[in-house]
């Protein structure tokens, strides 16, 4: 109940990225200059909200992630025991609520979403919220992510392959903050993920290129 509309899809990864271009830094990645951190959002700041991720004990000076109280994302498997593996899900799920973070808080900018996505990834999730806004959309509920696998590849990247469940969330208008609770759930909710994430030189696993699945039988 929370995938990417089909009517914005078409133009809004264009708009988006030449917003992205006035950037608030949060990133070592300089290499591609359609990298960027500011999304268009209201000028005030949101209402009641959490931090969405524990605080980082790998001394990286990370930018604080907020989502409403209203938002929640449930992630399984947040510790393998292998303490590498665990640093890449800790910025996969960062990342994730850094796009979230975009999607339903009103703010100035998203220095996070940035921080955890470069490159193809950046502007498919900028794309991606800019739907949501040119629908006058929001979401409200629980996500859930799980089967999150890690492997790690040739030249030092890493993959990430996760399903999503949103069969519990809800369409939100924006303006009227209305939640529509009588939007059924679907198949279309169940998305599998296959994700790129590259180290750069502070140490944070970024996001890279992301690939996704709709109604993927092995989510269900």
């Amino acid at each position: 109940m929370r995938t990417r509309t089909t009517t914005a899809a078409a133009t809004a990864l264009t708009a988006v990225v030449a917003l992205l271009l006035t950037g608030c830094g949060g990133s070592d990645d300089t290499s591609n200059s359609k990298d960027g951190d500011k999304i268009a959002g209201a000028d005030s700041g949101s209402g009641s909200a959490n931090p969405s991720a524990s605080a980082s004990a790998d001394n990286i000076d990370r930018p604080e992630i907020k989502l409403p109280s209203d938002v929640e994302n449930v992630f399984e498997g947040g510790t393998t025991g292998d303490a590498a593996k665990d640093a890449v899900l800790a910025d996969n799920e960062r990342r994730i609520n850094s796009i979230d973070e975009a999607i339903t808080v009103d703010a100035k900018k998203y220095p996070a979403l940035r921080f955890y996505s470069k490159g193809d990834a950046l502007a498919s999730a900028a794309s991606y919220i800019q739907s949501f806004r040119d629908e006058a959309r929001s979401f409200t509920g629980k996500t859930r992510y799980y089967d999150r696998e890690v492997t790690f590849l040739k030249g030092g990247a890493a993959s990430v392959t996760y399903c999503m469940d949103a069969t519990q969330t809800y369409p939100k208008d924006r303006s009227t903050d209305k939640v529509d609770r009588s939007v059924k759930a679907s198949p279309s909710d169940y998305v599998f993920y296959n994700t790129r994430l590259e180290k750069n030189a502070k140490g944070v696993w970024q996001t890279a290129t992301v690939s996704s699945t709709e109604a993927a039988k092995r989510c269900m």
